[in-house]
């Protein structure tokens, strides 16, 4: 629907598209995102020039939606200790423990002008499949004597929205200088170390992120290089860095 309609409507008008429950959730490499009444759901267009900081680094929205996810939870005062975090290169995760969301971007050039689809669902008041945010709420006061609320996903999604567009703004101004010491403030990957390719393969340790979104990692004698999401898999479990 929203990608017959993103063409009609003027750039100026935004479009989204919101669910209570999805039957056929798409992730990254065909997997499936199981998605029950009670996650946050929903596809986003936006539109970013193609000579534009954005727009010359397109990888790095996913960054920034996962990004705008945790913080639309944890910039709410009081919520700052919830430990939502960001997984590269676009999932959401409970620690380091849990997987409770993922994001989801196609992108297509017309003319100088990038439309994205944003599609992106994370679970808020579903104890499955896994394990939801207001869970980790419940946590928080339990071990904290706090008496947070639990959030709704309505909520969520229209924070999300709008920490994204803020953040998109700072990164056509300030490039991914602008967002990468907010990113990292979240980020569950640092000074982690990982095998390459299979898990006799050579040791590397994870750095950051590249200009471009792409994750760097720096194998001992061979300096730094870059892995691109497209082609590689980061396997939590195994502590892996894979071609896919």
């Amino acid at each position: 629907l929203i990608g017959r309609l993103m063409f009609e409507l003027p750039e100026e008008m935004g479009l989204i598209a919101i669910a209570v429950r999805q039957t056929q959730g798409k992730g990254r490499g065909g997997n499936v995102w199981l998605s029950p009444v009670g996650c946050a759901l929903s596809t986003l267009h936006i539109a970013i020039p193609l000579h534009s900081n954005l727009g010359q680094r397109i990888p790095f929205i996913q960054h920034l939606v996962s990004l705008a996810v945790v913080e639309s939870v944890r910039s709410i005062p009081g919520y700052e200790g919830i430990d939502l975090r960001v997984k590269w290169p676009n999932d959401i995760y409970y620690s380091d423990l849990m997987k409770l969301g993922g994001v989801l971007v196609t992108s297509t050039l017309i003319e100088t002008t990038f439309h994205i689809l944003i599609g992106f669902g994370f679970n808020v008041n579903n104890s499955n499949p896994t394990i939801c945010i207001n869970d980790l709420i419940t946590k928080f006061n339990k071990e904290e004597g706090t008496k947070l609320k639990p959030l709704t996903a309505d909520c969520l999604i229209a924070r999300t929205v709008t920490v994204l567009e803020r953040l998109i703004d700072i990164f056509q101004e300030k490039g991914p200088n602008g967002v990468l010491p907010r990113y990292y403030k979240y980020w569950i990957h640092s000074g982690k170390q990982v095998r390459l390719h299979s898990e006799e393969g050579p040791i590397a340790w994870i750095v950051g992120i590249d200009d471009y979104g792409f994750l760097q990692v720096h194998e001992e004698g061979k300096g730094v290089e870059s892995v691109h999401p497209d082609g590689n898999s980061f396997d939590m479990l195994r502590n892996l860095i894979v071609p896919k």
